[in-house]
């Protein structure tokens, strides 16, 4: 009797955690960063937390290469097919939400306002998505270089002015102890153009687009101010003083570390390789100032909802679990991008008050600028890298921005304006 009682206890035991675990709600989420073990060891930490952490809701999470990330988005949503949770690239958000893939996340009041502003994907008045982490660009350089040519070392509340720049690298080039000043990493191309190369545009007063209407990028990309950016971009290359578009990555990765490079242009990502090799002679230092402002790119990589979701709140729950303080140093500490609270970084290994790449935080605090929040960017960002190569292997700078701005404006009108008045 009591051997039966006890199978009858299991039986019902069982059914019981069976019902249990019927009863929580799948939500997929689909993720870029396949073949990164690092990345897939916090993210899956991250994730095992959540579902631990209720009863509600089980994350499950299908990994993609980032090459083929995107495409697989698309294709998805054509099939009516995506996933709960996406990851998005921040600068491609805008127009994932204006294709209507996305939903506006679900929020509590103030869950974002420790954030660096990068994180934050806001389109059309609202926020889509929001980043466990941002980069940022400075340039890196070596103290004892610089004490060396006597050449001032530049900081946040006073940078290196366009002329204080140039000055610098005219005077590292001429003593013959680099094969060149300045690294701007030529050897990438993609997304690195835009991201890296349009906040010295910026910094001069012109854009890839003008921001005020979204419309055109006449006067932005091809006024009087684009145009001196463009002058002083090919002079570079002319004058000798950084390696070009046939830069091999090879030397784009080493040549600052060996010391062939004076001075490089790089991102927080690549920081820890450069302070293995110069330790504690090495310096981040801000984006020089052109004429109005010291700038560099936002927005990194950062998760959203879909707008196909059934569970949208269920996939809000999971975003706002992901975004503690806790989770966003632990992806810091891990793969090295900034944390995106100042409670994150204050936590961090990295960039915690006195860590070795505090600096970036700051700069990516005080001088990040994201990029044109357009549905119309993807295509304007492969223009500007077009020209901006153009112009650095010799083309007329006028006839080439000219250019540029036309096929922009194309496309502005052939996609009746990316949602904006036209």
């Amino acid at each position: 009797m009591k051997k039966a009682l006890s199978i009858s206890i299991l039986v019902i035991m069982l059914i019981t955690f069976s019902g249990l675990a019927s009863a929580q709600t799948e939500l997929s989420l689909w993720y870029h960063g396949a073949g990164n073990e690092t990345e897939r060891r916090v993210l899956n930490g991250l994730i095992s937390d959540f579902n631990e952490s209720q009863s509600d809701y089980v994350v499950v999470v299908e990994e993609f290469p980032q090459e083929s990330y995107n495409s697989s988005i698309v294709a998805a949503a054509l099939a009516d097919d995506l996933p709960d949770l996406i990851d998005v690239d921040g600068p491609v958000m805008p127009g994932w939400a204006w294709a209507g893939y996305m939903t506006p996340l679900e929020l509590p009041e103030g869950a974002l306002d420790d954030f660096l502003p990068g994180a934050i994907g806001t389109w059309n008045g609202e926020v889509y998505s929001v980043g466990l982490w941002d980069a940022a660009v400075a340039l890196f350089a070596r103290q004892s270089v610089l004490e060396a040519n006597d050449i001032r070392i530049p900081t946040l509340d006073e940078p290196w002015s366009g002329e204080e720049f140039d000055a610098a690298l005219e005077t590292l080039q001429a003593t013959g102890e680099f094969e060149y000043a300045l690294d701007l990493g030529m050897a990438w191309t993609g997304e690195w153009y835009p991201y890296a190369f349009s906040p010295f545009l910026q910094s001069f007063g012109g854009d890839i687009i003008d921001r005020s209407t979204y419309l055109t990028a006449e006067g932005a990309l091809n006024g009087e101010e684009a145009v001196a950016f463009g002058n002083w971009w090919q002079s570079l290359f002319e004058r000798g003083l950084a390696p070009g578009t046939s830069q091999d990555g090879a030397d784009r990765s080493t040549g600052f570390i060996d010391g062939r490079y004076a001075l490089q242009w790089n991102g927080n990502w690549d920081g820890l390789a450069a302070l293995e090799a110069h330790g504690d002679d090495l310096l981040f230092l801000p984006a020089p100032d052109f004429g109005n402002g010291s700038t560099i790119g936002a927005a990194s990589w950062q998760f959203g909802i879909s707008s196909s979701s059934e569970h949208p709140e269920g996939a809000s729950a999971f975003i706002e679990f992901a975004i503690k303080d806790v989770y966003l140093a632990a992806f810091s500490d891990n793969i090295g991008l900034i944390p995106s609270t100042s409670g994150s970084a204050t936590r961090s290994r990295y960039y915690s008050p006195g860590g070795e790449m505090e600096a970036f935080f700051e700069l990516s605090n005080q001088q990040a600028l994201v990029r044109p929040v357009t549905p119309g960017y993807a295509t304007m960002a492969l223009i500007f890298e077009k020209a901006l190569a153009d112009i650095a292997n010799g083309a007329d700078v006028q006839d080439t921005l000219d250019a540029a701005v036309d096929e922009i404006d194309q496309d502005i009108e052939d996609n009746m304006g990316y949602g904006f008045d036209m």
